[in-house]
């Protein structure tokens, strides 16, 4: 899973949500930054409403967060949710092997006219900078 920081990064680069169930995602800054919470129509629930969207919590009477704005919550993209986002960008995705480092991953990507490697630890990570890198953040 991406963290807060890069979620926040791609948000800023314009990167839009529209929360659809599966989706993941963060509520920074009410004391909930590490507790990921996931759209279901069991537990979270998207609702339209005249001022936007909100992600209604069922079954969560003890909790003093009954329902919230989605534009105060930061998506956190699926890997696969990233490689999709990527496109036509995304050229190839490769293992690292650890030896004396750690094992890591490396995505290729066609970003403004010429071919990037973005290396991390773990594959949605090294999506995630691929993608703010294309989305020019």
């Amino acid at each position: 899973m991406i963290d807060l920081d890069l979620a926040r990064a791609l948000r800023d680069a314009g990167l839009t949500w529209i929360p659809a169930a599966g989706d993941r995602f963060l509520v920074p800054d009410r004391d909930l930054d590490d507790m990921l919470f996931v759209v279901s129509d069991m537990v979270v629930e998207t609702r339209n409403t005249p001022t936007g969207q909100l992600l209604a919590f069922n079954g969560t009477t003890e909790w003093a967060l009954d329902s919230l704005d989605a534009r105060e919550a930061v998506w956190v993209p699926r890997e696969d949710q990233l490689r999709n986002l990527l496109g036509e960008a995304f050229l190839a995705l490769e293992r690292i092997p650890g030896g004396d480092a750690p094992e890591g991953v490396a995505v290729t990507a066609l970003v403004r006219d010429g071919t990037t490697r973005y290396v991390d630890v773990a594959a949605d990570a090294a999506y995630a900078r691929a993608l703010l890198d294309l989305l020019g953040g």
